[in-house]
């Protein structure tokens, strides 16, 4: 799972921010680590340098193989807010979606196969 981070030009990238979403985003989606091949992060101040509550953005991308991307965002006072927001969002939109697969059935699975034996020797 490769992780990406995108700030804008209000948001000042560093290797503590960048280690912080890493070790926070592998955590949250262990699980779904063999299937998501890539999360983008997208951190934004939506008011600039102005001060004002949930202004701080957080959008999460996670790409999943052969299937179409997932994205979520939340807005938070901090960045830290936004991201751990932003990814109990995603988490359970993969939650949902991976149910959403596993829970559908088709005829075909439903018929169950009768074995004749043949007990002529």
């Amino acid at each position: 799972m490769n992780i990406q981070v995108n700030t804008d030009h209000n948001i000042e990238g560093s290797s503590e921010l960048n280690s912080y979403i890493d070790s926070s985003l592998s955590e949250h989606f262990e699980r779904f680590k063999n299937a998501i091949t890539r999360i983008e992060v997208h951190l934004s101040d939506e008011n600039g340098g102005k001060t004002s509550s949930n202004d701080k953005r957080c959008l999460l991308e996670a790409r999943i193989a052969n299937h179409q991307p997932v994205v979520v965002s939340h807005n938070a006072d901090t960045i830290h807010q936004a991201i751990e927001g932003a990814s109990d969002k995603l988490l359970r939109s993969l939650d949902t979606m991976v149910g959403r697969l596993t829970d559908r059935t088709s005829a075909k699975d439903l018929l169950v196969e009768e074995v004749i034996i043949d007990d002529e020797e």
